[in-house]
């Protein structure tokens, strides 16, 4: 039984007799309150979908749910839901939009290293790589002799996200971005 301090995004937890996959963990130090720190979760019912927000003391005891991650590929968009197929079985998985909003701006039919989170045979959540490959679609022209280290521009990328780009970079680039901190890493390895 992990602590609340050791939670991380994308677990899926059992609280309250419900299973809730946590989307995002803001940690304060309250002043002048003896103890340690709070976490803040949000979390989705997963199989309501509902919000949830909860406060754990760092000390609390939460227990992980069952739940397994299965590798899997986006195959496509049907309505609002969003079918990716698994890469061993080809069971398709589909998710609604809203659900895996912040992941989509990481998704495009070429991203590898993905998978689905699922619990109790019912697919809840997209699960990360590290990194992924994007196209820059919209930036400000390079500037030639710009350095690497120079400094920063705004660039739209294939799936809608924006990140901040060195100046020598240019539209047509492809790109490495950190999916957690969402920021450029480089250029991608031309294949």
């Amino acid at each position: 039984m992990p602590k609340a301090s050791d939670i991380k995004k994308n677990a899926a937890i059992e609280h309250n007799g419900k299973v809730l996959i946590v989307r995002d963990i803001t940690r304060s130090v309250p002043q002048g309150r003896a103890g340690g720190s709070l976490y803040r979760m949000r979390l989705y019912d997963v199989i309501t979908g509902a919000k949830v927000d909860e406060t754990f003391k760092a000390e609390d005891m939460l227990n992980f749910a069952d739940l397994s991650r299965r590798p899997a590929m986006f195959s496509y968009i049907d309505g609002d839901e969003y079918v990716f197929m698994d890469n061993e079985d080809y069971t398709p998985y589909n998710l609604n939009k809203e659900s895996i909003s912040e992941e989509l701006l990481f998704i495009n039919e070429d991203t590898q290293g993905l998978s689905i989170i699922v619990v109790d045979d019912v697919p809840v959540a997209v699960d990360l790589p590290a990194s992924v490959e994007l196209v820059i679609t919209e930036t400000d022209p390079s500037i030639k002799g710009a350095s690497a280290s120079a400094r920063t521009k705004p660039a739209t990328l294939s799936t809608g996200l924006i990140v901040q780009v060195p100046e020598h970079i240019s539209t047509g680039d492809k790109i490495k971005v950190n999916t957690s901190e969402h920021k450029f890493m480089g250029r991608a390895d031309s294949k």
